[in-house]
């Protein structure tokens, strides 16, 4: 093999296979110069690794992993690639020799062998990829021969509880940040909308940055339950998400749900928090529902924002389309009466909108002088979420290029396939009067409002990109909401009768 040539191959996650996947990966040892004990050491470092795999992460819908054999200066590297649950080898109880028999543990056992018998093992999580274990094994005389503290791995699994329990709600410890990775895994798989709690350490930087509060449930020994986080998702934000809430399925019953958001409202706050916001997913409706008990009231519907592979364990829903969400808000802060000019057209229902906030502002008529651009140039913001193939345009300022720079911005979107992409406009400028049906026009039609955005209170219209949708799918539970989309579907441009 060349130095830094790699080989790829894909094997069924079944312990049946074991034999085969250490043949594979000798194999190749042996064309990288590998002999007699250093073989075997493979051999060991294989079995376990494998094992590891196959027993402890074996999952029904992650069938395969990936092994890939690179020759790498004065040496190997093994990496074996699997959807398996996150975790973090720094809180792995170490596997400890005891000098008595009956004494013997095997916990760790397997990690401490491949430290035994490989120069270099690590462990990586990977996001939305999932994770891997990368073993590095020098050549006898190779300079490079050398080896690594040990690692701790391992993994705790709380049983079913089926009982009602005592547990605390408090603010993250920085070391729990691995259990809400490992919970948002358990209730998600790795199709989670945001990255971010895939990461533990990001999770960690997001809280001392004050870009998220998080708050977890944890019983009275210390174990992992659930997590609930408000995310300002911009620098500018003086509004909150109320976002990666979750339960491990095993603790579900047990009220923690609403005793985190409950610890979210009332913890004090390092930001100025105007409002929560929400977005409650409408293939199933107990999202909505604990929206409505949080008085978080709907204000919008945003239709086919995420993937239909969107999963939630233990809670039956439909995979069949793009899931459409329910966008809820509530005021944190008493509410101050603004001029808004709401386009005549939509006035009623933003009315409505407004009123089921518990909202009164002044929807104003502006003068046909208004009808003047400050600027030729329009300021614009756009956020993409690859992921989840949906992106938001606010636009800050208009200028006279507004319709030119839209579209193609809107073209850049289509042709990168995001389905949905939802357009705010800022509902103190005069000038959103003017220009919403302009915009609808060239296919964006009535989403909803929400106020205090990066812009001040927003009108939001949304474009679907080519995405099939059956409106009889979504499922709501307001009255406000259920009008709400039939107004929506009456303004869809994308419905043919």
């Amino acid at each position: 093999m060349e130095l830094n040539e790699s080989i790829k191959m894909t094997f069924p996650n079944k312990l049946t296979y074991s034999f085969l996947v250490q043949s594979f990966v000798r194999e190749i040892a042996k064309m990288i110069g590998f002999t007699g004990d250093e073989l075997d050491h493979i051999d060991i470092a294989m079995e376990e690794s494998v094992s590891n795999i196959m027993v402890h992460a074996s999952d029904e819908e992650n069938p395969t992993f990936d092994i890939i054999c690179e020759k790498i200066q004065g040496g190997m590297k093994i990496i074996l690639k699997e959807m398996g649950i996150p975790f973090d080898p720094e809180h792995v109880k170490k596997y400890e020799i005891t000098k008595v028999l009956d004494d013997l543990s095997t916990t760790g056992l397997g990690i401490y062998l491949i430290q035994k018998v490989m120069d270099e093992l690590s462990f990586h999580n990977l996001g939305t990829q999932g994770k891997e274990t990368v073993m590095i094994k020098y050549l006898p005389d190779a300079p490079e021969r050398k080896h690594l503290d040990e690692i701790n791995l391992g993994r705790k699994t709380p049983g079913i509880i089926s009982e009602k329990i005592d547990y605390d709600v408090r603010g993250l410890d920085e070391h729990e940040a691995i259990e809400v990775s490992r919970c948002a895994y358990k209730t998600h798989g790795y199709t989670f909308f945001d990255d971010h709690i895939y990461y533990p350490e990001r999770l960690v930087e997001m809280n001392r940055r004050s870009e998220m509060i998080s708050a977890v449930a944890v019983t009275k020994d210390n174990v992992f339950m659930g997590h609930a986080a408000l995310l300002y998702q911009y620098p500018e934000d003086s509004i909150a998400e109320l976002t990666f809430v979750f339960v491990n399925v095993e603790y579900r019953g047990q009220g923690a749900l609403n005793r985190l958001v409950d610890y979210l409202f009332q913890v004090p706050k390092k930001r100025e928090l105007k409002g929560i916001y929400a977005y409650a997913v409408t293939n199933h409706i107990f999202t909505q529902k604990s929206m409505i008990k949080f008085q978080i009231n709907d204000c919008g519907i945003l239709l086919a924002t995420s993937p239909a592979s969107w999963k939630f364990k233990g809670i039956s829903d439909d995979t069949s389309q793009r899931i459409s969400v329910a966008l809820g808000f509530r005021y944190m802060t008493p509410t101050v009466p603004y001029n808004l000019f709401v386009p005549a057209h939509h006035k009623e229902m933003v009315m409505k909108l407004y009123h089921n906030l518990g909202a009164t502002h002044n929807l104003m008529v502006p003068s046909s002088e208004s009808l003047q651009f400050d600027s030729p140039d329009s300021m614009i913001n756009t956020s993409v979420n690859e992921l989840e193939g949906c992106a938001e345009i606010f636009i800050v300022s208009y200028g006279t290029d507004v319709r030119q720079q839209l579209r193609k911005i809107l073209r850049g979107f289509c042709v990168q396939q995001i389905s949905a992409i939802n357009l705010f406009l800022k509902l103190k400028d005069p000038l959103t009067y003017w220009m919403t049906e302009e915009f609808e026009k060239i296919g964006f039609f009535f989403a909803g409002i929400l106020p205090e955005s990066q812009i001040g209170d927003a009108l939001i219209l949304q474009y679907l990109n080519n995405v099939n949708l059956d409106y009889s799918k979504i499922l709501l539970v307001s009255d406000a909401a259920k009008e709400l989309l039939t107004y929506i579907r009456e303004r869809d441009p994308n419905i043919v009768d």
